[in-house]
């Protein structure tokens, strides 16, 4: 059942069915391999103050990494619950590492419970502290470590270039936001959404309505589409998938930097397709002390900072405490 002919679905649930053109797709080749990175900093810049996603192309990650990927993902989500459960988050406390199982975070908790299961995993680290710490990995599928590692070291490639273009938009320097993630918090996550069929309501969709707590988020979908984004007079556009692209959208700090020139865009996904949806989702954010205020190129005598300064890691901490239960025990 296709979003456009739903007509089961709660009104509040429609998207309308549009083209991709209605969020920009932006040729990052230059930023990639540094012959223009301020031609591909203006047009980042433009689609952050208006929209707030944009899908991106020769972006330089391997295809092959993004098909290992899925494959690695999929066969994960394949095993047997009671083995994907001996690696569940709450094992890892406040490091929040490992498997999610379906109801298991909601984003929206007063309005809706997710219906989807993740496994998460950032850095492997010795010293356990919020968002830090070791990875729980599965020995099955085999090569699922080895894939996801060399996959986060990608992101991470990839996240700093667009971080820089972020900041050259802003008539900053393009290293501005370096001295901020010398140690980010990063999560690197795996999404199964099942389908839903019948009467669907807000009570219970593939992600609740939400914006994105951090920095910058880089996402792969697959072909099956059900990301819906929120544009300005509250409708909601289907984000469908765009081969060989990831979809980015910058996060609540971005907002926070840019006095609100910036919008860290609200979102949610509803898969309706009749098909498993996976999705890979890359997380970057700060250092978990980096202070987060007003930038200067975004504040004068008119337009003073509308935000008190707050450090990254207590935002991001706070909002994972609403979706986690096993934080508040």
């Amino acid at each position: 059942m296709s979003i456009a002919s739903a007509n089961q679905l709660d009104c509040r649930l429609e998207s309308k069915l549009t083209s991709f053109n209605e969020i920009p797709i932006i040729d990052v080749a230059a930023l990639i391999d540094g012959s223009n990175p301020m031609k591909v900093a203006a047009e980042i810049g433009d689609v952050c103050e208006n929209v707030g996603f944009l899908y991106i192309k020769n972006h330089g990650v391997d295809k092959q990494l993004i098909k290992d990927a899925y494959a690695q993902a999929e066969a994960f989500f394949n095993l047997p619950l009671e083995q994907k459960q001996q690696l569940n988050i709450i094992n890892s406390g406040q490091t929040l590492r490992g498997y999610i199982p379906m109801y298991g975070e909601n984003v929206d908790p007063e309005n809706t419970r997710d219906f989807k299961e993740c496994f998460d995993f950032g850095l492997n680290e010795t010293t356990v502290s919020p968002f830090f710490g070791p990875n729980q990995m599965p020995e099955s599928p085999s090569d699922f470590k080895a894939t996801f590692e060399q996959y986060h070291d990608a992101m991470m490639t990839l996240s700093r270039k667009l971080i820089s273009a972020i900041a050259l938009s802003l008539g900053l320097p393009a290293d501005y936001f370096k001295k901020l993630q010398q140690k980010p918090i990063t999560i690197q996550r795996l999404l199964h959404y099942p389908p839903q069929e019948g009467n669907i309501t807000l009570e219970e969709i593939g992600i609740g309505a939400h914006t994105d707590y951090g920095f910058l988020t880089i996402l792969s979908q697959d072909s099956v589409g059900g990301l819906q984004v929120q544009n300005r007079d509250g409708e909601w556009v289907s984000a469908p998938p765009v081969e060989d692209t990831f979809i980015v959208n910058i996060g609540d700090l971005v907002q926070t930097f840019t006095n609100d020139r910036y919008i860290s865009t609200v979102h949610r996904v509803i898969n309706t397709s009749g098909k498993k949806r996976y999705s890979v989702p890359f997380f970057i954010d700060l250092d978990f002390n980096a202070e987060v205020s007003v930038v200067p190129t975004c504040q004068d005598i008119d337009n003073p900072p509308k935000y008190e300064s707050y450090t990254c890691g207590q935002h991001k901490y706070k909002r994972f405490v609403d979706s986690y239960a096993h934080l508040t025990n």
